[in-house]
């Protein structure tokens, strides 16, 4: 037998080959060119050996696979880029050739003329799970760990190894298009029930299970390789056809504004497919995807929320040189709904923590606040009552001080005040050992200002979270201007420990993210006051590909959080520092219409009793005169909102507050969610060339104000041709010394 880097081969006395996939050199099995080589040995092997009557592809790992590793696709389209510059033709076909490869691999497997079998286990992301359809058999464990998915279109590309043409072929139609669109994660049990597995078995029988599919004669043949096969959804050109697929189209629109390619192009891949002969739809899907993989789209979202995101989780600003940090006990002071959920993430990565408050009842309060998001787990079946149990036990509430002894790190907690924040800082010192780390979980006050407070500045660092912290993925790391790397290291593995994505982020009056949310609400502010009518600032924001639009952003907030940051500038940084119309416009809802936000249920919108649902307030309309919806230009709207937050972040990264174009890129997406298309703040600039850009914001600076005026980096990198991932390469610092 053969002998295989990635995967052993044993055969049984009833002729089943076992191939199991462990790649020791990484912690999840991911498919690489090796990989694919080796497969393809293993699936020839078996083809033409007559002893082997089936094979079963399993994990040696706890997990299945994540996947292709994508870092492959960016070499692939270097390699186009490199070629595209000699002959575009050539350069496309071979692009075509290698986006097929894993495609017509799987197809050589399926009709090998022998029966395969996937068991599955843990997670089976894109690839993997493509490969798995391409079996004839697939039996998958029968465990909450398990979920499987197809979940390309998230990183701009679509599943092109025959995912668009096996899932409508096993299930019907409407679900495998939501599924494929969407990238919705499966459970075992609704794979089973959509027919994409065909066995839901108990993991310590996976293998057994598969086998006895071969055995008990499982047919080497897919179904659409049948004579007289039907769709499960039945025909394209049918009544179930015609009800489906213009909606469909309607429904996609609605959702993506028509941002996402990958995702149209799947609608197309699914309607031209169902139409030919399944090679013919194999190679349907493999132009599509060819096309695809030549998006401005496709080569951003690849780079921030595939590579740059991996890479940034997995510690790529860490000091060096500082040993990792095991945590065994952390404290939280402040019991609030940001303390309770910094102690729920805390102990739900297996960490003892103190939550500390006041008094009891109110940190008793905050525990409860983790009990409750547990029986919601517990509720959608992703949690045991055991696995509850377990995580309340690591949670201690307290209202002494001396309750911090021991603590390796220390998150401070309460209210944006200064004097507040002192008091506990002072206090929690004096319990903690020297070598310990305090953190403050500030919004908007500088670290180094606070770190005053702290006998031992060098300790003090900003661990910014956001709310709900359960569910906000990115935590900004504020450095104060003494912190030193041990803090930073420390921190970092952290929120590394509570599985957060941290970015690293230089002392400054709101950090990045509050810098440039604050932009993107205050464009909305000055559209408003212009008399641009409030659904149409709110449905281009979506149009844009934000998620939330600027005005329910604010509510969510609170308005009176604005006006009180706002009346802080100014006694900071004098009356310039703040637009005298915003003002106005904050203080007339605030203080005239008692409208706060969403916490008093009427703020830009009205947010009226459950099952209605929120709509913006008739009264904005009456504050200023109104413009007549069809002069204002709504492509003029979206660019307004998008380059405001994209020229705040091209200004922190010229005063060197992030020095890292990936902390930029993902923490923009990650935290406020803008366009994900894009690629975040910097590669939407990079996207679109640094000349354009300048053009473009030159042509809005004129018509709206000062605000659009790029800063000098950006004028720079317009005449140089730079973009932010060259000029700032590997996190460094020239590109800020060079725009000084």
């Amino acid at each position: 037998m053969t002998d295989y880097k990635n995967f052993t081969v044993d055969v049984d006395k009833d002729g089943i080959a076992l191939v199991t996939w462990d790649m020791q050199d990484r912690s999840m099995n991911v498919f690489t060119e090796e990989v694919m080589n080796e497969i393809e040995a293993i699936v020839d092997h078996v083809a033409a050996t007559d002893a082997i009557k089936g094979a079963v592809f399993t994990s040696g790992k706890e997990t299945f696979s994540g996947g292709a590793d994508l870092t492959m696709l960016q070499k692939m389209l270097g390699l186009f880029e490199k070629e595209k510059a000699k002959d575009r033709k050539k350069a496309t076909k071979l692009l075509f050739d290698n986006a097929g490869r894993m495609s017509w691999l799987w197809r050589k497997l399926e009709t090998s003329g022998k029966p395969w079998v996937s068991a599955i286990n843990g997670t089976c992301m894109g690839g993997a799970f493509e490969l798995s359809l391409a079996c004839h058999g697939r039996v998958v464990a029968d465990s909450p760990a398990v979920k499987m998915a197809l979940p390309e279109v998230k990183v701009g590309i679509f599943p092109g190894a025959g995912g668009t043409q096996r899932v409508p072929r096993l299930t019907n139609t409407q679900e495998a298009l939501q599924m494929l669109t969407t990238g919705q994660t499966l459970s075992p049990q609704k794979a089973k029930a959509m027919g994409l597995v065909h066995q839901v078995a108990p993991a310590k029988k996976l293998v057994e299970a598969a086998k006895k599919m071969i055995i008990d004669g499982l047919k080497p043949v897919q179904p659409w390789d049948e004579k007289g096969f039907k769709l499960p959804g039945g025909p394209v050109y049918s009544a179930a056809g015609a009800n489906l697929f213009p909606p469909a189209i309607a429904i996609l629109r609605r959702e993506t504004y028509g941002n996402y390619p990958a995702a149209t192009a799947i609608l197309k891949c699914v309607y031209e497919g169902l139409l030919v002969p399944f090679d013919t739809a194999l190679t349907i899907e493999q132009r599509y995807f060819t096309e695809i993989m030549q998006t401005t789209e496709a080569r951003m979202m690849i780079r921030s929320l595939f590579v740059s995101l991996q890479e940034l989780n997995k510690g790529a600003r860490r000091p060096e040189g500082v040993p990792a940090k095991k945590f065994k006990k952390i404290g939280v002071v402040g019991a609030g709904f940001m303390g309770a959920g910094i102690a729920y993430v805390t102990a739900k990565a297996g960490i003892p923590v103190v939550l500390l408050d006041r008094d009891m009842p109110a940190a008793e309060k905050g525990k409860a606040h983790s009990a409750n998001l547990m029986d919601g787990l517990i509720k959608k079946g992703r949690a045991g009552a055991e696995d509850k149990d377990t995580l309340l036990s690591l949670i201690t509430p307290a209202d002494d001080y001396a309750a911090l002894d021991g603590c390796e790190l220390v998150i401070e907690a309460v209210f944006e005040d200064s004097g507040i924040k002192k008091d506990v800082t002072e206090k929690a010192e004096a319990v903690l050992k020297p070598s310990a780390i305090f953190a403050s979980n500030t919004s908007t006050i500088p670290i180094s200002g606070l770190a005053k407070n702290s006998k031992r500045p060098k300790n003090f660092i900003g661990i910014h979270f956001f709310s709900p912290v359960d569910k906000m993925m990115l935590v900004e790391i504020i450095m104060g201007r003494k912190t030193e790397d041990k803090a930073l290291a420390v921190a970092m593995d952290y929120v590394r420990a509570i599985k957060k994505t941290p970015i690293v982020v230089n002392d400054t009056r709101g950090f990045y993210v509050n810098r440039c949310v604050l932009r993107y609400m205050q464009e909305a502010f000055s559209m408003l006051i212009e008399g641009v009518p409030a659904p149409m600032i709110e449905n281009a924001a979506k149009m844009a590909g934000m998620p939330v639009g600027p005005l329910a952003l604010t509510d969510e907030t609170a308005i009176d959080l604005a006006q009180k940051i706002m009346k802080q500038t100014i006694r900071d940084l004098g009356p310039k520092a703040v637009e005298p119309r915003h003002v106005e416009l904050i203080d007339t809802l605030v203080d005239k219409h008692g409208r706060l936000g969403r916490k008093n249920g009427k703020g830009f919108y009205d947010y009226p009793a459950k099952p209605a649902k929120k709509h913006l307030w008739a009264g904005l309309k009456n504050l200023y005169p109104q413009k007549q919806a069809e002069k204002v230009d709504v492509e003029e709207l979206k660019l307004r909102l998008l380059s405001a937050i994209a020229l705040e972040a091209a200004r922190v990264m010229e005063e060197g507050i992030v020095t890292d174009p990936r902390e930029a890129d993902v923490g923009s997406i990650l935290a406020f969610g803008f366009a994900p298309y894009t690629g975040g703040v910097l590669s939407y600039i990079d996207g679109m060339g640094a000349s354009a850009f300048v053009s473009m914001t030159k042509r809005l600076a004129k018509k709206y104000g000062k605000q659009f005026k790029a800063p000098k980096l950006l004028l720079d990198m317009a005449e140089s041709g730079d973009t932010f991932y060259q000029r700032f390469a590997s996190g460094s610092s020239t590109g800020a010394k060079k725009a000084a």
